[in-house]
């Protein structure tokens, strides 16, 4: 039962009963309810912020494994980054130094790959962890342009070494008969007495005093250009093209062993020495050109000699005599 409320009337100094009028209990009724959606309001918020809903606690540990697997990823593409480094490094101050050729331009490796519009697609998306994502696109772009450029680096080293190992078993490194004991080098480059005219003339390759049909060796891996025989000037010759800029020519002969076009390599016994063609003397006069120039043979002689015969070989090849044969 209500509880009556009375109030005290000053003019007829009597207690008077308290009439609610039916307006009063509404505004009460609803100024109760108000209070309550706001204390409920409060509570519901209160619990939220300090409280999660297992779907919020799903979510959260979804984020975070999200979180460590980026972060995981992050450190990957740094690990691969950092290799990828090492390998540059090495490419340009090792290799390509040992090749002779120069390094790549740094502007040229770490050159971007596109702008924003790129990801624009991703972006468009209006994704919350948009700036994440886009920055590990990115990454994962340039360090796929970095692979690229030095992976087609090692294609040219690679290139490069073969043409090394080629121009090494090319070079005509030995001398063309067999000469262990150096007694053999009658004659060296550079200017000589013409053996008929008896005048000092230019003598473009060396000369080997040799028996009649002794072994002519290849001095370098090539292609046979001439093969001729004549009775003048170097009288049966052979011609080899070692490539890379590099001819020898084998001169005075007394029999040929190859043909031209034949592929030799080096020490291959290609021909027998003579004494045809405007020669004095039995003998093989040795010529080596690069770029269709004349140069001392002797300074080849590597492959076949230690550092105190190449010097004997090379004071014997600076004497200054007569040749054996006249051009």
């Amino acid at each position: 039962m209500a509880r009556i409320k009375y109030y005290y009337d000053t003019e007829s100094c009597r207690y008077e009963r308290i009439k609610v009028s039916t307006t009063d209990i509404i505004v009460n009724a609803l100024g109760f309810v108000a209070l309550a959606i706001i204390l409920s309001i409060g509570i519901v918020f209160i619990y939220i912020e300090n409280f999660e809903s297992p779907e919020e606690a799903d979510l959260r540990k979804e984020n975070e494994e999200l979180r460590l697997y980026y972060d995981l990823l992050s450190q990957e593409l740094e690990t691969a980054s950092s290799m990828l480094a090492n390998l540059q490094e090495r490419d340009d101050n090792v290799y390509r130094v040992i090749f002779g050729v120069e390094s790549i331009p740094s502007e040229i490796r770490s050159a971007g790959v596109g702008g924003s519009n790129r990801y624009r697609e991703i972006i468009d998306k209006g994704l919350e962890r948009e700036k994440l994502i886009v920055d590990n696109y990115q990454k994962i772009d340039q360090l796929k342009k970095q692979m690229y450029i030095q992976t087609k680096s090692y294609d040219d080293i690679m290139t490069l070494a073969k043409d090394k190992e080629l121009l090494l078993a090319s070079l005509p490194a030995i001398q063309p008969v067999s000469n262990k004991e150096l007694k053999r080098l009658s004659s060296g480059f550079g200017t000589r007495i013409d053996p008929i005219l008896k005048v000092k003339r230019p003598h473009r390759g060396v000369d080997f005093s040799l028996p009649k049909g002794s072994p002519v060796y290849a001095t370098g891996d090539g292609v046979v250009k001439l093969v001729r025989s004549s009775f003048i000037g170097y009288g049966k010759q052979i011609e080899v093209d070692h490539g890379f800029g590099y001819k020898t020519k084998y001169a005075h002969l007394n029999e040929f062993l190859v043909k031209k076009g034949q592929k030799v390599k080096r020490g291959e016994l290609i021909a027998y020495s003579g004494n045809s063609g405007k020669s004095t003397a039995p003998h093989l006069h040795y010529e080596v050109h690069i770029n269709n120039k004349a140069v001392d043979p002797v300074h080849y002689f590597y492959r076949d000699l230690d550092g105190g015969e190449y010097e004997e070989i090379i004071r014997l090849a600076s004497i200054e005599n007569q040749a054996l044969g006249s051009y």
